[in-house]
């Protein structure tokens, strides 16, 4: 299984950026496919994902409204707008498990992420 985020860079505030993820290993009709971050010195966390076979998809209240989560099969992106200061951090991709309407990293599934920096 390997999953590779792609697509990081800086970017100024209000920006927009797209990120993809490169599956292999398993794909969408396997198990969704998620986001996730992490910023210097904070918690690992979710953003939202595409459920398996890409039925549906889920985000956070955190981001909701400036994220989209799409992609088939091997491929999936995270599209970002809207970008703040706080949005600079490392994203990941991973697969997922989905429960209570939100979305799991899968212990395994997890890929190297793309440093993401928002600054003017």
């Amino acid at each position: 299984v390997q999953l590779q985020a792609s697509g990081g860079g800086l970017v100024q505030p209000g920006g927009s950026l797209r990120l993809s993820c490169a599956v292999s290993g398993f794909t969408l009709e396997d198990y969704g496919i998620g986001w996730f971050r992490q910023a210097p010195g904070k918690r690992m966390e979710a953003l939202g994902c595409i459920t398996r076979s890409g039925g549906s998809t889920l985000y956070e209240d955190s981001v909701k409204g400036r994220i989209t989560v799409s992609g088939s099969k091997n491929t999936v992106f995270l599209q970002m707008s809207g970008l703040k200061f706080e949005d600079t951090a490392v994203y990941y991709c991973a697969g997922v498990d989905v429960g209570g309407g939100r979305c799991f990293g899968k212990a395994g599934y997890w890929g190297q992420g793309t440093q993401v920096t928002v600054s003017s």
